[in-house]
């Protein structure tokens, strides 16, 4: 039996533990209550925007470059690409310890206590840098520096795997021109700071180089990378490619062509242009001198661009195309018109004269534009107005842009007819006194080959998306500047000009040629005339004409009459016909007498 006075003590230690017990549990409640509504607070609701802040500190964002578009030949080989490259970057302040860790994916475990010396060996061997070198590019206190640029996706990952704190990659792209000199000066280039520079990497830069993006993602206090943190991506968008018109191989064996010629007779430069008759399109513009776009520098500036349509000369006789196309279409004169010349012909107090010596001939009008009579053109030019001359001129684009893209492109130079003096007004003629490019005589004789019908030229084909999607250019309807009766007629003539005229040097054994040649004086850098432009104009199969080849050769050496554009037209015309499976002639030339 307890005592009753022991017992009654014990009753009360029991009674006063319990309520200890259970203020002892009521702090902890609330202090836990606290605690848990303090957590909610910072890492929920975050009223003071801590947790934000302290991830903030945690995330990097890196730019995404897009991959810009490829320039590709009319059948799909590359003039430009981009090839996948990273640059191998490091944020300084991440780097400050003397020792870090890694993750060993090969033992699938974290090494810790990774001297930073044996990093930077071991980087040094990734990246071909010494290790000193690459010691000042990591350690200090920049948030960005570079460590190694455009290096490949192999050497990155290698480079990564190092685990040096703070180094990471980012994604961007060589440009690479696998044709070389091929093309160069239509194509362009990009410089060392990925700007497009010249040619058609500057015209269509906004199709070719595509939208950048986004990466961010959390970096621990090690300054690796954390996994399965957050990660934002926002891709980017990759560039249109472009496929031109030209044709790689032909576009080759052109430049070779008129690089020969040029050598040969010491000129000081030269070109040939290829057009598509029916469709406007350039096979190829070739230049004697282009640049190798993967080394710009090694060219000259004024040898970087494409003479074909920068370049405008005084195109002579080539012109006196439009001056017969012209007569004919307003029904001054018939192929067969009759004509008594003698060898200077006077009109308005000018005197002319023809670039052979003769006496009283007997032409047609056929025989005058195969002879290249400047009497007879301007005997029949003259029954045109000034505005007539001019706006026959206009009508065949002399004087106009060519909208080729080309940043570099001119439109020539034709004056106004109030502005033409005395002889001017006379020598619009037969090409002198205005100025154009060889893409603009190319366009001209394009209209005639196209039975009246000029295209405006075309040098790019389509745009393709990234994902291969194909959007083609919508072919030019075209404008006709004469009937196409008038049109046959001067195809008859030009072949005329090939058989019985000026334009022998260009014939060809298999198919039939319409051809005409230019000379003129060339003006000097300091006034008068310093030399001469030779051009040969030509189209074939003249049955129905497929290719316009144009030859220009600016300030040859020597004498004239040796001097024979016609050698490079017959190369090239030959090829394209050819390496095209255009058929071979069938029947004779046709053409018209020269003389009665």
């Amino acid at each position: 039996m307890a005592h009753p006075i022991t017992g009654g003590q014990d009753a009360m230690r029991v009674a006063l533990g319990s309520k200890r017990l259970r203020l002892g549990l009521a702090f902890v409640l609330v202090l836990l209550l606290v605690l848990g509504v303090r957590l909610f607070q910072l890492q929920a609701l975050d009223l003071n925007g801590m947790a934000q802040a302290g991830l903030s500190k945690r995330l990097t964002t890196t730019a995404v470059q897009p991959v810009r578009g490829s320039i590709l030949d009319t059948n799909g080989k590359h003039f430009a690409r981009s090839v996948e490259r990273f640059d191998i970057v490091v944020d300084q302040t991440l780097s400050t310890g003397t020792t870090f860790s890694r993750y060993n994916a090969e033992l699938d475990e974290r090494e810790v206590g990774i001297p930073l010396e044996q990093g930077l060996r071991e980087l040094s061997e990734v990246l071909g840098i010494d290790a000193a070198t690459l010691e000042d590019a990591i350690v200090g206190d920049k948030i960005f520096n570079y460590v190694a640029q455009s290096v490949t996706p192999e050497v990155k990952n290698k480079a990564l795997a190092v685990g040096i704190p703070g180094v990471y990659a980012d994604q961007t792209s060589v440009r690479t021109y696998p044709a070389g000199q091929v093309a160069g000066s239509i194509v362009g280039y990009v410089g060392p700071d990925g700007e497009a520079r010249e040619g058609l990497e500057l015209a269509l830069s906004d199709q070719l180089e595509g939208d950048p993006g986004s990466r961010t993602f959390e970096i621990g206090g090690d300054g690796i990378r954390i996994p399965y943190a957050t990660n934002e991506d926002v891709p980017a968008v990759d560039g249109q490619s472009v496929k031109l018109t030209i044709d790689q191989d032909l576009q080759w064996f052109a430049q070779q062509t008129i690089a020969s010629q040029v050598e040969e007779y010491d000129a000081e430069w030269g070109n040939i242009v290829v057009v598509e008759a029916k469709t406007g399109a350039i096979r190829a513009m070739a230049e004697s001198t282009t640049p190798d776009p993967n080394f710009p520098g090694a060219t000259s500036p004024e040898d970087r661009q494409p003479r074909s349509v920068s370049a405008a000369f005084e195109p002579g006789s080539t012109t006196k195309l439009i001056t017969m196309a012209a007569a004919l279409e307003e029904g001054i004169i018939e192929p067969t018109s009759e004509f008594e010349l003698d060898n200077t012909y006077t009109v308005g107090g000018q005197t002319f004269k023809d670039a052979f010596q003769h006496g009283t001939e007997h032409r047609t009008a056929a025989g005058i534009f195969a002879k290249s009579m400047n009497t007879g053109t301007v005997m029949i030019g003259e029954q045109f107005t000034k505005q007539e001359r001019y706006d026959w001129l206009k009508k065949f684009g002399i004087g106009e842009k060519l909208n080729t893209g080309l940043s570099q492109e001119s439109s020539g130079i034709l004056a106004p007819p109030e502005d033409w003096d005395d002889r001017q007004q006379y020598t619009v003629l037969f090409g002198q006194g205005l100025a154009q490019t060889a893409l603009h005589t190319a366009m001209v004789y394009q209209a005639i080959a196209n039975d009246g019908v000029k295209l405006e030229p075309r040098l790019v084909d389509a745009y393709i998306d990234p994902d291969g999607t194909e959007h083609k250019v919508p072919a030019d309807e075209g404008t006709e500047v004469v009937s196409e009766e008038t049109a046959l007629q001067m195809q008859k003539m030009l072949e005329t000009v090939t058989v019985d005229g000026s334009g022998k040097t260009g014939e060809l054994e298999q198919y039939r040629v319409g051809s005409k040649t230019g000379t003129a004086e060339a003006p000097g850098a300091n006034g008068g005339y310093d030399g001469y432009t030779l051009s040969y104009a030509g189209m074939a199969p003249i049955e129905d004409p497929e290719y316009v080849v144009v030859v220009t050769l600016q300030r040859p050496q020597g004498d004239l009459y040796y001097l024979v554009p016609g050698y490079s037209f017959q190369k090239v015309m030959k090829q394209v016909l050819n390496s095209n499976s255009i058929a071979p002639s069938t029947r004779k030339p046709d053409t018209y007498p020269v003389e009665y």
